[in-house]
C-alpha cells in the first residue's frame, strides 16, 4: 500500500511556527513503505514560518484576521492531485490543523480550543473517498509493524 503523509510529521519544517511535528513511530513504520508527503499550506502559496490560522465558520483566518481561505483551497486541490497520482491509499496526517485536521480542529478563536470538525484538505480527501487517519489513529491501529500485516 502506498501512503501519503503530512510533511511535518516526516520532519520537514513547514509548519506555521517553521518548525515540524516529527513522529518517529511512523517515520520507523515508513522506512520500508511507500509513500509521498504533502503539505496543502505549503503548495498553496504560504510561507515558512506563516501566521498561525484557524478555520472560523466556512472561511481560514489567520491570528491578524486575514482571511487566507484560498491559499488552503489550492493547497488542497494541488495536493489531491498528488495523493490521487501517487496511487495512495491511506492518508495520515497532523491532528487539529486548518488542513490536515480530522475530526478536531482548532474554533478559530485562537484560544486552544477544539471542535468537531476537518480541515479544508481531509474534507476534500473524504469528498474524494480517501481513507484519511490521524498519525494517532493510524498508529493506534497499525503501530510500528511491517508491511506483512497490511
Amino acid at each position: 500500500m502506498k501512503y501519503a503523509v503530512s510533511a511535518c510529521l516526516c520532519g520537514i519544517n513547514c509548519k506555521y511556527n517553521g518548525g515540524n511535528n516529527y513522529n518517529e513511530k511512523l517515520c520507523e513504520f515508513l522506512k520500508n513503505q511507500e509513500y509521498i508527503t504533502v503539505c496543502p499550506e505549503c503548495a498553496g502559496g504560504l510561507p515558512v514560518p506563516r501566521i498561525s490560522s484557524e478555520i472560523r465558520g466556512e472561511k481560514v483566518i489567520s491570528r491578524t484576521g486575514e482571511d487566507v481561505t484560498e491559499f488552503f483551497q489550492r493547497g488542497a486541490e494541488k495536493e489531491l492531485e498528488r495523493v490521487r497520482e501517487a496511487g495512495a491509499g491511506t492518508v495520515i496526517l497532523q491532528p487539529r490543523s486548518p488542513s490536515c485536521g480530522k475530526g478536531l480542529i482548532y474554533d478559530g478563536t485562537f484560544t486552544g480550543t477544539k471542535i468537531p470538525g476537518n480541515g479544508i484538505f481531509v474534507r476534500r480527501l473524504l469528498e474524494e473517498g480517501f481513507d484519511c487517519l490521524t498519525v494517532d489513529e493510524f498508529l493506534a491501529t497499525y503501530g510500528t509493524e511491517t508491511d506483512s500485516k497490511q
